[in-house]
């Protein structure tokens, strides 16, 4: 995408928020971390609340140009975690040393640990990665990162 295209979307994702808050050229703060998502950024709680995020609505708001600040510190971010870094957390998971973790402990990670996912999320993410779980309910968790890292089909 071109830089021109880029700041097309987040102009008008940024115009769609502030249209929800009353069309007065300022997003709430507590929407920073939703409004990056929706430009294609996936920021974690702890990096949007980093760049200005706020927990309850009316503590701060943002016009376009600080947004836009926001942005493109967040998309100069190109690292949201290695391969090591996750294979490293599922293998304390691992008693047997062989890749394998079970289904149920691959979910416990993701909704126990870190910033939680949902049940929901949860399912979403293990029917987009099409992860084969063998008969005694186990994953290869270095295929499942890999798929959880490569993004959902649709995006690739």
């Amino acid at each position: 995408m071109s830089s021109r295209e880029e700041m097309d979307e987040v102009h008008d994702v940024f115009d769609l928020f502030d249209f929800w808050d009353g069309r007065d050229g300022l997003i709430d703060a507590v929407k920073v971390g939703d409004l990056l998502r929706c430009v294609g950024l996936n920021p974690t709680l702890a990096l949007a609340t980093s760049l200005g995020q706020t927990q309850r609505m009316g503590e701060k708001q943002y016009s376009f140009e600080e947004f836009l600040a926001i942005f493109k510190q967040t998309d100069s971010v190109k690292e949201w975690g290695t391969f090591r870094d996750f294979e490293e957390a599922f293998k304390s998971y691992d008693r047997e040393g062989q890749g394998y973790i079970s289904a149920a402990e691959c979910r416990h990670l993701l909704t126990a640990m870190g910033e939680r996912c949902s049940d929901k999320d949860i399912d979403e993410i293990m029917k987009l990665t099409d992860i084969s779980i063998d008969l005694e309910g186990n994953l290869k968790y270095a295929d499942f990162i890999n798929k959880v890292m490569a993004g959902p089909p649709e995006a690739r």
